[in-house]
């Protein structure tokens, strides 16, 4: 599947791009992320603690087990904080 990947704050300093296009054959986030870890050390730097990140799949907030099928859009970012 084809997957539109953004990155928010530090996230998408360290990755060093604010999106990509990816193609997977993940079937959760949690195995989105070990396949963009093993490509290069940048990813595996920025998903080093997953409790420091938050995802969502289409604008939704989501889990790290939750399923990618149907997906069109992973978005990665840290905690929001109220203000």
């Amino acid at each position: 599947m084809t997957l539109e990947i953004l990155y928010f704050a530090w996230v998408r300093e360290r990755i060093g791009v604010p999106r990509e296009t990816v193609e997977t054959q993940a079937a959760t986030v949690a195995e989105l992320l070990r396949e963009l870890c093993a490509r290069e050390d940048r990813y595996a730097l920025a998903f080093s603690d997953l409790s420091a990140l938050r995802v969502a799949i289409d604008q939704d907030l989501a889990d790290f087990d939750s399923p990618l099928a149907g997906a069109r859009e992973v978005a990665l970012f840290p905690p929001m904080t109220g203000g």
